[in-house]
């Protein structure tokens, strides 16, 4: 299939904005979606790139509208195809871009849908593929019919790698993402963890090949042999292929399920959603009406359906645990899951969050579980535990990723974490006083309270590690409740202190 074939589709109603000559028919080999501003490293030669243009704003410099380009450009992608709706038209800056970097631009209407641009690609691939003369394939005929009957009657993606392998000897395959989870493998492949798969993927041994679909940074597919040479390449493509037609059928399963979580975590965090309507959202979802039900809520830059992928992929890790990922309008991405009612904690994020980020590490990730609920009625409570473990897991580690749950929410330093920067600081100015101010004597006073609240209020300790007589250790204890209003003898004041500093 070529570029110009896309404008020749009455039904997608595509612009041609620039492009000319060679350049419109180069070989399209698949199409991907993203809305990053430099997406070089998940683009392959030859795909067409969709954007919803999220990435501009009407004030951004003609470099960030260059880097865009460029990127694509270096992947050497064929075409770029820019929605309209985001904002309305085109902008010229980026038609001037792609004129200047040879970049083939087609703007895509509102009413049209990037699904149906992606599936008119897919369907043409396909069409052109069964005209082929049988001489020209790769596989054997009856392997391929054999790959069609399992294709229509909906065969697990196993049945599929196997009978794809079967004539070649059964080499060890995999079907894996970009977390290292394993979709499907032959029979012959050995049970791989996701820390190890995921290596696999990024380490030279073997053969990888990308199978084609609507795939951001977290939930990429590919077809992974352990072995380079267990397959001709054509043979590898024509089976990537296959795996790519039932990858379709997935995601339109998902797309279906996507629109059912968003309803759901809408439902959970309006608070007011009565029981009859939950029940329906949680069925609609294929969540049974009985918890305990977690709650997860993630972010991370900004990219919010990103971070979804991101938390579906995380949790799908688990597969016999259901959930149902959406995102609350303009807020964070939220997934329900059944807990399982015997397990103290069987959702094990933690461990797979780092392979999740590593998709993508140049974007901040966190998320945050809530504590168990037992019904429908406490999701709203639970939304908001998991919002305020999502805080606190923020500002632990607010450029990098990180899991918190409730039950980690065990310290007061913990706890204090989750609380908005601005009222903590707030809090620490008030109750700190005049040590909250700048000065050398006052930071000698600060110490000074740190190392004796340290200390569980010892003198002799205190003086001993900072190396001062007990009597000037007196004089600045005294010195600091003048300042603070705080009587140091009292618990309560102790830990009103001891906030104070956590909280700065």
């Amino acid at each position: 299939m070529h570029v110009q074939d896309l404008l020749q589709l009455d039904s997608l109603d595509l612009s041609l904005l620039w492009g000319e000559g060679p350049l419109l028919t180069r070989e399209v080999s698949g199409v991907t979606a993203t809305d990053l501003e430099d997406p070089a490293r998940f683009l392959q030669p030859g795909e067409l790139v969709l954007s919803g243009l999220v990435w501009w704003t009407p004030g951004d410099s003609r470099a960030k509208v260059d880097r865009f380009v460029s990127a694509l450009h270096s992947a050497g992608a064929t075409a770029l195809l820019a929605g309209e709706e985001t904002h309305g038209t085109v902008p010229d800056v980026l038609v001037e871009s792609c004129r200047e970097l040879g970049i083939v631009l087609l703007a895509v209407p509102a009413h049209t849908t990037f699904r149906a641009i992606t599936e008119a690609v897919y369907l043409r691939q396909w069409g052109d593929l069964s005209r082929r003369p049988g001489e020209h394939y790769a596989l054997p005929e009856n392997v391929r019919t054999e790959l069609a009957g399992l294709l229509a009657e909906n065969a697990a993606p196993d049945a599929l790698l196997d009978g794809a392998f079967a004539h070649l000897g059964g080499p060890p395959c995999y079907l894996l993402t970009a977390t290292g989870r394993v979709i499907a493998r032959t029979p012959a492949a050995p049970y791989l963890p996701a820390q190890r798969a995921a290596g696999e993927l990024t380490s030279s041994a073997g053969t990888s090949l990308r199978i084609d679909g609507e795939a951001g940074p977290y939930d990429g597919w590919q077809l992974h042999l352990r072995g380079a040479a267990d397959a001709p390449p054509r043979v590898l493509h024509e089976i990537a292929e296959v795996m790519a037609q039932y990858r379709h059928r997935v995601e339109l399963r998902q797309a279906a399920e996507r629109r059912a979580a968003d309803e759901l975590v809408a439902l959970a965090g309006a608070g007011s959603a009565d029981a009859a309507a939950l029940e329906a959202a949680l069925h609609a979802c294929g969540l049974p009406p009985t918890g305990p039900y977690r709650v997860v809520a993630a972010s991370g830059g900004e990219d919010g359906e990103q971070v979804v992928s991101a938390l579906a992929e995380a949790l799908r890790h688990s597969p016999g645990v259901p959930f149902a990922a959406g995102r609350i309008p303009g807020g964070e991405a939220v997934a329900v899951v059944r807990a399982h009612p015997d397990a103290g904690d069987d959702l094990p994020l933690g461990e797979l969050w780092p392979l999740v980020h590593a998709c993508r590490p140049q974007a901040p990730l966190h998320a945050g579980v809530s504590g168990p609920v037992p019904a429908p009625d406490g999701l709203n409570s639970a939304l908001d535990q998991a919002r305020y473990a999502l805080a606190a897991a923020r500002a632990e580690r607010p450029d990098g990723a990180r899991v918190t749950s409730v039950e980690d929410l065990s310290t007061l330093g913990a706890l204090l974490a989750g609380v908005p920067a601005v009222v903590r600081t707030a809090f620490s100015n008030r109750v700190l006083g005049p040590l909250a101010r700048a000065g050398t004597s006052h930071r000698m006073l600060l110490e000074t309270l740190e190392v004796f609240l340290t200390h569980h209020g010892s003198w002799a300790r205190t003086a001993e590690t900072l190396h001062l007589h007990v009597n000037t250790v007196h004089y600045r204890i005294q010195r600091i409740e003048s300042l603070t209003g705080r009587d140091l003898s009292r618990l309560e004041h102790k830990l009103d202190l001891q906030a104070a500093l956590l909280c700065r």
